[in-house]
Protein backbone atom coordinates (compact mmCIF):
# COMPACT_ATOMS: atom_id res chain seq x y z
CA UNK A 1 0.00 0.00 0.00
CA UNK A 2 1.16 3.76 -0.67
CA UNK A 3 1.72 5.87 2.43
CA UNK A 4 -0.95 9.07 1.88
CA UNK A 5 0.33 12.57 1.32
CA UNK A 6 -2.67 14.96 1.91
CA UNK A 7 -3.91 18.06 2.73
CA UNK A 8 -6.20 18.30 5.69
CA UNK A 9 -7.20 15.01 7.41
CA UNK A 10 -7.61 12.23 7.27
CA UNK A 11 -7.45 8.93 5.55
CA UNK A 12 -4.35 7.89 4.35
CA UNK A 13 -2.75 4.77 2.06
CA UNK A 14 0.42 3.18 3.20
CA UNK A 15 3.05 1.51 1.48
CA UNK A 16 4.41 -1.75 2.58
CA UNK A 17 4.57 -2.47 6.17
CA UNK A 18 5.16 1.17 7.17
CA UNK A 19 3.91 2.51 10.20
CA UNK A 20 2.64 5.90 11.57
CA UNK A 21 4.01 7.75 15.32
CA UNK A 22 2.70 5.71 17.76
CA UNK A 23 1.42 7.58 21.49
CA UNK A 24 4.34 7.91 23.96
CA UNK A 25 1.90 10.50 26.03
CA UNK A 26 -1.41 12.02 25.75
CA UNK A 27 0.88 14.88 23.68
CA UNK A 28 3.47 13.52 22.38
CA UNK A 29 4.80 10.59 19.40
CA UNK A 30 7.44 8.41 18.57
CA UNK A 31 8.49 8.83 15.28
CA UNK A 32 8.47 5.45 12.97
CA UNK A 33 9.72 4.37 9.70
CA UNK A 34 7.70 6.29 7.02
CA UNK A 35 6.54 9.23 9.29
CA UNK A 36 6.31 13.23 7.61
CA UNK A 37 5.58 16.19 9.33
CA UNK A 38 2.54 16.77 6.91
CA UNK A 39 1.25 13.00 8.40
CA UNK A 40 1.31 13.51 12.05
CA UNK A 41 0.11 17.66 11.78
CA UNK A 42 -2.89 16.18 9.91
CA UNK A 43 -3.37 13.05 12.52
CA UNK A 44 -3.03 15.57 15.31
CA UNK A 45 -5.14 18.67 13.99
CA UNK A 46 -2.04 20.90 13.27
CA UNK A 47 -0.30 22.79 10.61
CA UNK A 48 3.30 21.98 9.91
CA UNK A 49 4.29 25.32 11.76
CA UNK A 50 2.56 24.73 14.34
CA UNK A 51 4.17 21.46 14.73
CA UNK A 52 7.87 22.66 14.07
CA UNK A 53 7.89 25.97 16.10
CA UNK A 54 6.38 23.46 19.25
CA UNK A 55 8.96 21.22 18.73
CA UNK A 56 11.90 24.19 17.62
CA UNK A 57 12.51 22.17 14.38
CA UNK A 58 14.24 24.05 11.44
CA UNK A 59 13.60 22.03 8.78
CA UNK A 60 11.34 18.95 7.69
CA UNK A 61 13.94 15.93 9.06
CA UNK A 62 12.18 13.40 11.04
CA UNK A 63 14.54 10.57 12.87
CA UNK A 64 13.04 7.05 14.27
CA UNK A 65 12.44 6.98 17.72
CA UNK A 66 12.55 10.75 17.86
CA UNK A 67 9.87 12.02 20.31
CA UNK A 68 7.61 15.10 18.80
CA UNK A 69 5.30 17.18 21.11
CA UNK A 70 1.75 17.46 19.51
CA UNK A 71 -0.10 19.94 21.65
CA UNK A 72 -1.10 22.96 19.73
CA UNK A 73 -2.74 24.39 22.94
CA UNK A 74 -0.43 28.22 21.98
CA UNK A 75 -2.72 30.93 22.96
CA UNK A 76 -2.59 33.25 20.05
CA UNK A 77 -3.84 36.77 19.36
CA UNK A 78 -7.51 36.86 17.35
CA UNK A 79 -7.28 38.53 14.47
CA UNK A 80 -9.92 38.70 11.34
CA UNK A 81 -9.20 39.28 8.24
CA UNK A 82 -10.44 39.34 4.63
CA UNK A 83 -8.86 37.16 1.42
CA UNK A 84 -9.47 37.96 -1.97
CA UNK A 85 -9.24 34.77 -4.04
CA UNK A 86 -6.80 35.13 -6.56
CA UNK A 87 -6.12 32.62 -9.98
CA UNK A 88 -3.96 29.53 -8.39
CA UNK A 89 -5.64 29.73 -4.84
CA UNK A 90 -6.92 27.13 -3.61
CA UNK A 91 -8.08 26.26 0.17
CA UNK A 92 -5.07 24.61 1.48
CA UNK A 93 -3.17 27.31 0.23
CA UNK A 94 -5.21 29.67 1.79
CA UNK A 95 -5.29 27.67 4.94
CA UNK A 96 -1.18 27.26 5.04
CA UNK A 97 -0.90 30.93 4.70
CA UNK A 98 -2.92 31.79 7.49
CA UNK A 99 -2.03 29.29 9.73
CA UNK A 100 -5.73 27.94 10.29
CA UNK A 101 -7.01 24.89 8.45
CA UNK A 102 -9.36 24.06 5.41
CA UNK A 103 -12.49 23.19 7.87
CA UNK A 104 -11.84 26.64 9.00
CA UNK A 105 -12.59 27.89 6.10
CA UNK A 106 -15.15 26.11 4.94
CA UNK A 107 -16.97 26.92 8.33
CA UNK A 108 -16.21 30.72 8.49
CA UNK A 109 -17.42 31.30 4.42
CA UNK A 110 -20.35 28.75 4.80
CA UNK A 111 -18.86 26.53 1.88
CA UNK A 112 -20.24 23.41 1.12
CA UNK A 113 -17.69 21.65 -1.34
CA UNK A 114 -13.64 23.35 -1.86
CA UNK A 115 -14.77 25.11 -5.00
CA UNK A 116 -13.83 28.70 -4.88
CA UNK A 117 -13.52 31.54 -7.17
CA UNK A 118 -11.20 34.10 -8.43
CA UNK A 119 -12.09 37.80 -6.80
CA UNK A 120 -14.41 35.70 -3.86
CA UNK A 121 -13.64 37.34 -0.54
CA UNK A 122 -13.06 34.77 2.15
CA UNK A 123 -13.52 35.25 6.03
CA UNK A 124 -10.43 34.20 7.89
CA UNK A 125 -9.97 34.34 11.46
CA UNK A 126 -6.01 34.55 12.13
CA UNK A 127 -4.84 32.79 14.97
CA UNK A 128 -7.99 31.51 16.17
CA UNK A 129 -9.32 27.57 15.34
CA UNK A 130 -12.67 26.80 15.06
CA UNK A 131 -12.69 23.15 17.29
CA UNK A 132 -15.76 22.08 17.07
CA UNK A 133 -14.62 18.61 15.37
CA UNK A 134 -11.21 18.75 16.67
CA UNK A 135 -11.98 18.81 19.77
CA UNK A 136 -13.77 15.78 19.79
CA UNK A 137 -11.00 14.48 17.66
CA UNK A 138 -8.44 14.80 20.49
CA UNK A 139 -10.48 13.38 23.07
CA UNK A 140 -10.30 9.81 21.70
CA UNK A 141 -7.09 8.15 22.37
CA UNK A 142 -4.64 7.99 18.79
CA UNK A 143 -4.49 4.68 17.73
CA UNK A 144 -1.49 3.49 16.06
CA UNK A 145 -1.46 3.05 12.42
CA UNK A 146 -0.51 0.30 10.44
CA UNK A 147 -1.13 -2.00 7.53
CA UNK A 148 -3.11 -4.43 9.13
CA UNK A 149 -6.41 -3.22 10.81
CA UNK A 150 -6.54 -2.46 14.22
CA UNK A 151 -8.73 -5.19 16.57
CA UNK A 152 -11.48 -2.96 18.44
CA UNK A 153 -11.20 -4.47 22.10
CA UNK A 154 -14.27 -5.89 23.05
CA UNK A 155 -14.34 -3.82 26.77
CA UNK A 156 -13.23 -0.28 24.62
CA UNK A 157 -16.87 -0.97 22.11
CA UNK A 158 -18.76 -1.71 25.27
CA UNK A 159 -17.91 1.12 27.52
CA UNK A 160 -18.67 3.34 24.43
CA UNK A 161 -21.96 4.39 23.56
CA UNK A 162 -24.07 1.79 21.44
CA UNK A 163 -24.13 3.00 18.30
CA UNK A 164 -26.40 0.99 15.30
CA UNK A 165 -24.05 -0.61 12.67
CA UNK A 166 -24.15 0.43 9.50
CA UNK A 167 -25.41 -2.01 6.59
CA UNK A 168 -22.43 -3.46 4.86
CA UNK A 169 -21.68 -1.38 1.57
CA UNK A 170 -22.76 -3.36 -1.60
CA UNK A 171 -20.22 -3.63 -4.69
CA UNK A 172 -20.51 -1.68 -7.43
CA UNK A 173 -21.24 -3.22 -11.06
CA UNK A 174 -20.04 -2.30 -14.32
CA UNK A 175 -21.76 1.03 -15.50
CA UNK A 176 -22.81 1.81 -11.86
CA UNK A 177 -22.02 5.30 -10.74
CA UNK A 178 -21.77 7.34 -7.05
CA UNK A 179 -20.35 9.88 -5.17
CA UNK A 180 -17.19 9.62 -3.38
CA UNK A 181 -15.04 12.12 -1.00
CA UNK A 182 -11.81 11.81 -2.59
CA UNK A 183 -8.29 12.72 -1.70
CA UNK A 184 -4.83 12.44 -2.84
CA UNK A 185 -1.59 11.10 -2.54
CA UNK A 186 1.84 10.16 -3.78
CA UNK A 187 4.79 7.60 -4.15
CA UNK A 188 7.33 10.65 -3.73
CA UNK A 189 7.40 10.21 0.08
CA UNK A 190 10.45 9.17 2.55
CA UNK A 191 10.49 5.48 2.80
CA UNK A 192 7.90 4.56 0.04
CA UNK A 193 8.17 1.61 -2.05
CA UNK A 194 6.32 3.17 -4.47
CA UNK A 195 4.31 -0.70 -5.47
CA UNK A 196 0.66 -0.33 -4.69
CA UNK A 197 -1.48 -3.50 -3.30
CA UNK A 198 -1.69 -4.85 -6.45
CA UNK A 199 1.75 -4.85 -7.48
CA UNK A 200 1.94 -1.61 -9.73
CA UNK A 201 5.03 0.44 -9.37
CA UNK A 202 4.59 3.93 -9.61
CA UNK A 203 7.96 5.14 -9.20
CA UNK A 204 8.17 3.78 -12.66
CA UNK A 205 5.22 5.76 -13.96
CA UNK A 206 4.94 8.54 -11.72
CA UNK A 207 1.73 9.39 -14.06
CA UNK A 208 0.25 6.38 -13.83
CA UNK A 209 -3.95 6.95 -12.93
CA UNK A 210 -4.38 4.94 -10.06
CA UNK A 211 -6.95 5.15 -7.49
CA UNK A 212 -6.99 3.22 -3.88
CA UNK A 213 -10.22 1.89 -2.59
CA UNK A 214 -12.53 0.03 -0.51
CA UNK A 215 -11.90 -3.54 -2.04
CA UNK A 216 -15.78 -4.33 -0.82
CA UNK A 217 -17.25 -1.48 -2.67
CA UNK A 218 -15.60 -1.24 -5.77
CA UNK A 219 -13.37 -4.69 -6.73
CA UNK A 220 -10.07 -4.35 -7.34
CA UNK A 221 -8.70 -4.15 -10.36
CA UNK A 222 -11.68 -2.21 -11.80
CA UNK A 223 -11.42 0.66 -14.81
CA UNK A 224 -12.82 3.71 -12.83
CA UNK A 225 -14.26 7.03 -14.63
CA UNK A 226 -13.35 10.09 -11.98
CA UNK A 227 -14.21 13.56 -12.56
CA UNK A 228 -11.81 15.53 -12.70
CA UNK A 229 -9.16 12.81 -12.64
CA UNK A 230 -10.12 10.74 -16.01
CA UNK A 231 -9.88 6.82 -16.24
CA UNK A 232 -7.91 4.93 -13.74
CA UNK A 233 -7.26 1.90 -12.53
CA UNK A 234 -8.87 0.48 -8.79
CA UNK A 235 -5.30 -1.19 -7.87
CA UNK A 236 -4.65 -0.19 -4.47
CA UNK A 237 -5.81 0.28 -0.75
CA UNK A 238 -5.92 2.23 2.60
CA UNK A 239 -5.99 1.63 5.77
CA UNK A 240 -8.82 5.18 6.39
CA UNK A 241 -9.85 4.12 2.89
CA UNK A 242 -13.46 2.82 3.63
CA UNK A 243 -16.81 2.85 2.12
CA UNK A 244 -17.33 5.36 -0.25
CA UNK A 245 -13.79 7.05 0.23
CA UNK A 246 -11.28 6.53 -2.38
CA UNK A 247 -7.32 7.88 -2.58
CA UNK A 248 -6.18 9.64 -6.23
CA UNK A 249 -2.65 8.96 -6.92
CA UNK A 250 -0.89 12.15 -8.04
CA UNK A 251 2.90 12.83 -9.61
CA UNK A 252 4.32 14.73 -6.69
CA UNK A 253 3.63 15.78 -3.43
CA UNK A 254 2.45 19.54 -4.96
CA UNK A 255 -0.17 18.15 -6.42
CA UNK A 256 -1.47 15.96 -4.19
CA UNK A 257 -1.96 18.79 -1.84
CA UNK A 258 -3.57 20.90 -3.78
CA UNK A 259 -6.58 18.29 -4.59
CA UNK A 260 -6.79 18.42 -1.21
CA UNK A 261 -9.75 16.60 -0.33
CA UNK A 262 -12.94 17.16 -2.21
CA UNK A 263 -16.12 15.18 -3.07
CA UNK A 264 -16.70 14.07 -6.48
CA UNK A 265 -18.45 11.67 -9.09
CA UNK A 266 -16.99 8.52 -10.02
CA UNK A 267 -18.22 5.89 -12.66
CA UNK A 268 -17.69 1.73 -12.55
CA UNK A 269 -16.82 1.22 -15.82
CA UNK A 270 -16.10 -2.87 -15.47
Amino acid sequence: MIKKITGLIIGTAVIGTLTFGTVASAEEIEIQKGDTLWNIAQENSMTVNELKKVNNLTSNLLYPKQILKTSNNVKTENKETTHKVKLGDTLYKISSQYNVTVNNLKEWNNLNSDLIIVNQELSVKEGQKKVSTEKAETTKPVEKKSTKAVEEKPKEKEAAKPVKEAAPEKKAQSGQSMTMEATAYTAECYGCSGVTATGIDLNADRNKKVIAVDPSVIPLGSRVHVEGYGEAIAGDTGGAIKGNRIDLHMPTKGEAYDFGRRTVNITVLN
